[in-house]
């Protein structure tokens, strides 16, 4: 019993969910500057759970045999502790609740719930045998609850938004980031992906070029992550204490993965795929910490 729940977990990814409910949090937090009220934070929280983890199902699926070629026992399809069927009906039953819990926020959330969840349905299908998109769109999945947060802070219920400048840096540092995993996760996943006819970065510009340009799009994330702290107009974040310490160890966790990812030949990917999924967190905090405390 508990192997199948730890499978289930394992194939929904709900640490993920809970990265992005914290990030749909932010998103509110900096546009209301109020907490939400109770059904609004549940609502949002639903639809962040039931898309990722309805994605992620059917994203296993369709992987099936290209995870079996890369050896990806972390997949509980490829151990044979869940049946392909399961994950299916997972999606089929997760993806409608997702996509309602969205209509109770109000209709800009609802819209952006709608199409996030249609193109992750075509990347699922489609474009993970064309990674060289594909990574940029999992770049856009990882921004857009900041802006989804956002909306949700709106009471009037028609198609509205209208993003803070901390909202729009924060969803750019994501984006950068997560396209930053993606072309890790690219070099691991090489020899199934080759095999599998996958076109992505290192097929085309070999696993060395890919790790450099990978190290590219965190010094940017880098970068961008210091300009809340020093210009007025990013509000809670302004000479925040607080934020600052939290980001730079992000920061220094980012740089070193970065580093690793130009000098050593012989790099640990799986270990550093989770390292940044730490170091993002962390960040996720410093937004979130910022907010109260600074």
């Amino acid at each position: 019993m508990i192997r199948k729940i730890k499978a289930i977990w394992e194939l929904m990814r709900l640490e993920h969910g809970v990265m992005i409910a914290i990030a749909i949090l932010i998103g509110s937090l900096i546009a209301s500057r109020n907490i939400p009220t109770l059904d609004k934070f549940l609502f949002t929280f639903f639809t962040a759970l039931f898309l990722e983890a309805s994605t992620f199902a059917l994203n296993d699926y369709y992987d099936y045999d290209i995870d079996k070629k890369n050896n990806r026992l972390d997949r509980p399809l490829v151990r044979g502790d869940l049946s392909k069927n399961a994950a299916l009906y997972l999606f089929f039953i997760l993806f409608p609740l997702g996509i309602i819990s969205s209509y109770f926020v109000n209709l800009t959330c609802f819209m952006i719930a709608l199409i996030t969840a249609i193109f992750a349905i075509f990347y699922d299908v489609i474009l993970k045998k064309i990674k060289l998109l594909g990574n940029f769109f999992i770049g856009y999945v990882m921004a857009i609850p900041f802006v989804f947060g956002a909306a949700s802070a709106l009471t009037d219920n028609v198609f509205s938004i209208n993003l803070s400048p901390a909202v729009i840096i924060i969803s750019c540092i994501a984006f950068l980031s997560g396209v930053g995993r993606e072309m890790m996760k690219d070099v691991m996943d090489f020899k199934g992906d080759k095999e599998g006819g996958v076109k992505s970065f290192p097929k085309y510009i070999g696993i060395k070029n890919s790790n450099i340009v990978a190290s590219f799009f965190y010094i940017i994330a880098i970068f961008l992550s210091f300009i809340p702290f020093l210009f007025e107009n990013y509000n809670f974040y302004y000479n925040n204490l607080v934020y600052l310490i939290l980001i730079i160890i992000t920061d220094i966790m980012l740089i070193w993965t970065a580093i690793k990812l130009i000098f050593d030949k012989n790099i640990d990917m799986k270990f550093y795929r989770k390292f940044t999924l730490i170091a993002l967190f962390i960040g996720l905090l410093a937004f979130l910490i910022g907010v109260f405390i600074g």
